[in-house]
């Protein structure tokens, strides 16, 4: 047995519409968030995710995407997605191919959502 001792981090996401973003907390630190627009019938616009400079390079990002995806799912809802870490993600899996809007997908891949976000000067 190592001297290291695995301690265990209580993880929770909250959908906070005020702000339009999802709420990564670990151990009740807000560590990350990922914007959204409410779109109708049911779709989400998944803009923008942030994770906060201390907890960069720790899963942040992919344990964020993954349970916002998860929620989505379980409102059965679609995505559009614009954000290119959540392009990125997306392109790493299969499992939330179903999620995307047919109509309005978002970008094909992270250089594409990139450049539209440079192009848009955010």
């Amino acid at each position: 047995m190592s001297g290291e001792e695995q301690v265990a981090v209580t993880e929770r996401l909250i959908d906070n519409s005020d702000e339009g973003r999802f709420e990564l907390y670990r151990d009740d630190e807000l560590v990350g968030w990922l914007y959204y627009t409410r779109l109708r019938p049911n779709r989400y616009a998944l803009r923008h995710t942030e994770v906060e400079s201390s907890h960069q390079h720790q899963g942040v990002g992919s344990a964020l995407a993954r349970r916002v995806l998860d929620v989505i799912r379980s409102r059965e809802g679609t995505i559009t997605a614009i954000c290119p870490f959540v392009v990125d993600y997306l392109s790493r899996t299969t499992a939330y191919t179903d999620l995307l809007d047919t109509r309005h997908p978002g970008y094909p891949d992270r250089a594409t959502a990139e450049a539209a976000r440079a192009k848009a000067g955010g």
